[in-house]
């Protein structure tokens, strides 16, 4: 009930403060009225026509905040992104800031919203906590869109000979709705269609969210979408999405949708809010699209991975990296003294420091430059940051003190300047995790083994069959790797907090995302689906008689 209490204070705040038109928003990115599609008074959609006036821009600098592995209230990463930010426009460099936009299921689960906290925020918060744009209702139709099509096309007599019983492509929901995993379809009278088992997804698990979060233009995305594999025939060759005739509807459907949207912070700076895949079901960074069009508008970019840098940042830095074009210029690891506590057994924060450590570890695995952002508390004593000053300092990392969710983005220039002089020292080259041309087995045991520090991998028989498939394309053999993993550990265990050793990792099913461009391996039981918690944050959300929405955080 605290967090919850600390949370309605950010609605508060959010509130108090006086937004700014849109298209004064714009206006400091050099955007005209003609290169935005107006949302109301305080959203756009950025036009695809911008991209030929600006492609030729100079390439802004790019910061990617991540943490260590969260706690259940989180460490306020999107918080410190949105106020290192405000803190360098304040500092006077032209930033933008690219995020991931908030999926229905936390909001009315356990997680509430994601636009950040106190005088560090992203507005108007309810929009982009509940519809935004209507970018996730698009995906939603046009991935059940596609399985209607599926399963009208076998009713109709399945001339593609498709054996239901691989079908891969099952529903989607932004609710989160445990009874929904797994369902049987087509009951009743015989013109009621084909009957065969299915489930639901969360939204952002669809390969349609990756795809849109992956594809750089019209053309690419409808490309993407036509290599979706949707199920197999009884002599085990895929069935796609183009071979159902589906490619055009379903594009259709996400003509809006790719375009992405402009808000704004707080301070009135702006704000590039596309995609949001989950990094521990999916890749879990915000689109392609948003961060290319920041980095051609501003000389710096903030932005930001799901979770920790175990999941996140690899995923950003092995996923998405190689299709933008660009690494990170200088990389945030967000931490809080409770946090360090909280994963050690006896509230230590030197015992627990061994979970920052592995993640400021892997970073450096990457030679990418790095420095250890703690949001700080009021409770946190002089004592306990010195140590924790004195332990990043035993890997030559820096820490920055973050105060922004108090004290906006005079709060994040200590921080702001640590990173501006990273990103000037910076002449490392970027050090690949793996090759494209390795093979799948030897991708998924080097995130393992390196990344998470696993003595080695496990791989059930469903998971070998689809990876053997995959080592024996030529095609299929270059994606990179997208782990479906815990965010509370390590390791595939939850439980398991700190730095675990000696343990080893569970790959128990595998799923080729063809559209996306990358290989899912699922470890220990996450679901695709989460359920509802005891008491879901949807209790306390109530709508005035003035219309207004409360409760919501």
């Amino acid at each position: 009930m605290y967090w919850r209490n600390v949370l309605s204070i950010n609605l508060d705040v959010a509130h108090s403060i006086e937004m700014k038109k849109i298209s004064l928003i714009a206006n400091k990115l050099e955007l005209l009225a003609d290169d935005i599609e107006q949302y109301g008074d305080y959203k756009a959609k950025i036009k695809p026509s911008v991209w030929n006036k600006i492609k030729n821009n100079q390439t802004g600098k790019l910061i990617l905040v991540t943490s260590m592995n969260p706690t259940k209230t989180g460490e306020g990463k999107t918080t410190t992104t949105i106020g290192l930010a405000d803190a360098l426009n304040l500092l006077g460099h032209k930033t933008c800031i690219a995020l991931r936009e908030p999926a229905l299921g936390p909001c009315f689960g356990i997680k509430g919203g994601a636009t950040g906290g106190g005088y560090a925020q992203v507005v108007p918060v309810e929009d982009i906590d509940l519809h935004f744009t209507g970018d996730f209702h698009a995906i939603t139709s046009a991935h059940n869109l596609l399985a209607a099509i599926l399963d009208n096309h076998i009713y109709q007599g399945n001339q593609l000979d498709i054996d239901v019983k691989t079908i891969t492509w099952k529903h989607v929901l932004d609710v989160n709705d445990r009874t929904l995993r797994n369902i049987i379809v087509g009951l009743g009278k015989r013109t009621d269609g084909v009957v065969h088992e299915s489930g639901f997804d969360i939204t952002v698990a669809s390969e349609l969210m990756a795809i849109l979060c992956l594809a750089t233009n019209f053309a690419d995305l409808k490309k993407r979408i036509s290599k979706i594999i949707v199920a197999y025939d009884r002599n085990n060759n895929p069935i796609t999405c183009e071979m159902l005739k589906a490619t055009g509807s379903v594009t259709a459907l996400l003509v809006q949708a790719i375009r992405p949207n402009l808000v704004q912070t707080l301070d009135g700076n702006p704000a590039i809010i596309h995609g949001g895949p989950f990094a521990n079901i999916a890749h879990g960074c915000n689109s392609i699209t948003a961060t290319k069009y920041a980095l051609k508008l501003a000389d710096y970019v903030v932005t930001e991975a799901g979770f920790g840098a175990d999941l996140g940042a690899e995923k950003f830095l092995d996923i998405k990296c190689p299709l933008l074009g660009k690494y990170p210029d200088a990389i945030v690891i967000v931490t809080t003294i409770k946090a360090l506590k909280l994963h050690s057994k006896i509230e230590s924060i030197e015992e627990g420091f061994v979970n920052l450590e592995k993640h400021i570890e892997n970073i450096q695995r990457y030679n990418l430059p790095v420095v250890v952002a703690i949001n700080q508390f009021t409770s946190d004593t002089d004592d306990e940051i010195e140590m924790v000053r004195s332990l990043c300092a035993k890997h030559g990392v820096e820490i920055a003190l973050s105060t922004v969710w108090a004290d906006g983005g005079k709060g994040g220039v200590d921080l702001a300047e640590k990173v501006l002089c990273l990103i000037d020292k910076n002449n490392k080259q970027f050090n690949p995790l793996y090759k494209s041309t390795d093979s799948v087995f030897c991708k998924i045991n080097a995130i393992a083994t390196e990344i998470y520090g696993a003595d080695g991998v496990d791989f059930l028989a469903p998971a070998k069959k689809v990876l053997d498939e995959v080592d024996n394309n030529s095609e299929l053999r270059q994606y990179p790797i997208c782990v479906a993993k815990t965010q509370s550990s390590l390791s595939d265990d939850p439980k398991l907090l700190g730095r675990p050793r000696n343990f080893r990792i569970t790959i128990r099913d595998a799923k080729i995302m063809n559209g996306a461009g990358f290989i899912v391996v699922y470890s220990g039981t996450l679901m695709t689906m989460p359920g509802l918690p005891a008491h879901p944050a949807a209790e306390e959300i109530d709508v005035t008689d003035e219309g207004e929405i409360i409760g919501l955080f």
